[in-house]
């Protein structure tokens, strides 16, 4: 991180950031493309969501046995800071001193530029689009405009419920965190699934915890578009070749500093535009794992509702685990 950073923020681990081996631009095109699956369903819109059937709903309820429900949503955060820098908004509109008498009503207005580090969110595939191309290949410019998007917006995608896997590197670890700039190659998600007895497989929602909020709890918040753990590049295709539907995370799914030349979000645009898998963001993997390492598995029905916006990019949410 620069030097410019807002006095009691954290520092980068002393080696620096290990975010890479770097990638070059024309080597990000090549893995583009061995991703992409453009054409592959009739529901366009809903790109990897259509991997989740009816079959594979069935067979994520099944994993319920405590009946433990585990929220995943971070608290509506109204504070500015380092990793919030458009803060969400809550007043109240309404006191209830100006009602008819009985019952007296109290309201309140929220709302969020939710597409930042601070808010639990949901990215459509509408989000994101790379060399002009959003997922399926159309014009971004032709099907994104003013009014929203015409074509892979969040009321196209729906709720998910689905087959929950947690990537628990810092358990696996041993460790309280990953430390910002640590990147998660494929190799670390086959020793993540061999430690912790699970496999993701098709149709499934794969959430990476890197121990990012516990990490602000007890240090501090520093600026993770700056430096934060992540996915690096070469883990998606193992994730592709498995089939998934949802990618979450603790942070945003990339590692940052991004390892790819010129290109700022590259798993989003491996995920979003080439695969069609939605992304979550910021969420708070803290009680899931602590509910996983108790309950002696790291699989679970994972249930997402998006707020239903027509032309929406995406969604704040707040998903739930059940065990």
């Amino acid at each position: 991180m620069s030097s410019s950073r807002p006095a009691g923020t954290p520092a980068p681990p002393p080696d620096g950031p290990r975010n890479g081996p770097p990638v070059s631009g024309q080597e990000f095109d090549v893995l583009f493309d061995a991703v992409r699956t453009w054409g592959r369903w009739a529901d366009a819109g809903r790109g990897a969501w259509n991997r989740v059937t009816a079959e594979r709903v069935r067979e994520a309820a099944a994993l319920v046995r405590s009946g433990t429900v585990v929220a995943l949503g971070r608290p509506w955060d109204t504070v500015p800071g380092p990793d919030n820098a458009k803060p969400a908004l809550h007043f109240m509109s309404d006191l209830g001193d100006v009602e008819a008498p009985e019952p007296s009503a109290h309201k309140d207005f929220i709302g969020a530029d939710y597409h930042g580090k601070a808010v639990s969110h949901l990215d459509a595939p509408a989000h994101i689009a790379y060399r002009g191309r959003l997922y399926g290949g159309g014009a971004a410019r032709e099907l994104v405009g003013a009014g929203g998007a015409r074509f892979g917006d969040v009321a196209a995608l729906g709720p998910l419920v689905a087959r929950g896997v947690l990537l628990d590197l810092p358990a696996v670890l041993g460790a309280a965190w990953l430390e910002p700039g640590h990147a998660v190659h494929a190799a670390d998600v086959v020793a993540a699934e061999e430690a912790l007895g699970v496999t993701v497989g098709e149709g499934d929602a794969a959430l990476l915890r890197v121990g990012r909020f516990r990490r602000r709890r007890e240090l501090g918040a520093w600026d993770p578009g700056e430096a934060c753990a992540g996915f690096h590049v070469d883990a998606v295709p193992l994730l592709a070749e498995r089939g998934v539907a949802l990618l979450g995370s603790d942070g945003d799914s990339d590692v940052r500093p991004s390892p790819v030349e010129g290109v700022h979000s590259p798993v989003h645009a491996l995920a979003l535009t080439a695969m069609g898998v939605p992304l979550l963001d910021n969420l708070d993997l803290e009680a899931l794992s602590a509910a996983c390492a108790g309950a002696g598995r790291h699989a679970f029905l994972l249930v997402v509702a998006p707020l239903n916006i027509p032309g929406g990019t995406g969604s704040p949410v707040a998903p739930v685990a059940v065990l």
